[in-house]
């Protein structure tokens, strides 16, 4: 077990792929294509968020005054915020050389949907699947730093700052019970749009690649 280490670090958390597992006369959609085969959770860790502000403000300007991008229509969501799935090969090219040059560590857990697994192990409650890779996701974790502020992006009703807390706490208490140490660390959690916090951008697009090994090969 490493010991906890005294500074300031930022975690940012988002999701990939969805939540559905069954159409509302109770068909599987996962066996038959129509949902994603995966649920992803992950996040990446990093003490100095404003240089990944920056970094993104840079190719935002450098797009916003490229001749050869302005026709393309994706291009003004972009300059709000960069989604992976919606920006343009240009753009996406560019904030993907520029992630590469970034002090982050990612870290992501995959789940692949098992409709008889979703019913058994969580009730068929959406929400319990999005707290347990949670749990999963920050057991080894939390520990690590001393300070740490965690920004979940939104994600709609599966993601209230209640149930993050109790998939964290439970975190702690796996944790605990592994290593039998208490887990001191002061915790504050953030639910945000991306177009709000820079840094949750980031993570979008290291799920996007993550999610099409599993989805598209």
């Amino acid at each position: 077990m490493k010991k906890t280490e005294q500074r300031k670090t930022y975690f940012y958390v988002d999701e990939s792929g969805d939540t559905v597992f069954f159409d509302r006369h109770g068909n599987d959609l996962v066996a038959s294509g129509v949902a994603s085969r995966v649920f992803i959770v992950g996040y990446y860790e990093t003490t100095d968020p404003n240089d990944i502000h920056k970094r993104l403000e840079s190719i935002r300007l450098e797009i916003r005054d490229d001749p050869y991008l302005k026709s393309i229509p994706s291009l003004r969501k972009s300059l709000v915020h960069f989604h992976a799935k919606d920006d343009c090969p240009e753009v996406r090219e560019r904030v993907f050389r520029e992630i590469v040059n970034m002090d982050i560590s990612c870290f992501v857990m995959v789940a692949r949907k098992n409709p008889d697994q979703f019913k058994k192990k969580f009730n068929g409650k959406v929400g319990r699947v999005y707290e347990y890779l949670v749990e999963k996701l920050f057991e080894n974790r939390l520990h690590l730093y001393s300070d740490i502020d965690i920004y979940f992006s939104k994600m709609g009703n599966v993601l209230r700052e209640e149930n993050m807390k109790s998939a964290l706490n439970n975190a702690k208490s796996l944790f605990f019970h592994k290593w039998g140490h208490e887990n001191e660390s002061s915790i504050r959690i953030f639910i945000q749009e991306p177009s709000q916090i820079a840094p949750l951008q980031v993570i979008d697009y290291l799920l996007w690649s993550v999610n099409r090994v599993f989805e598209k090969g």
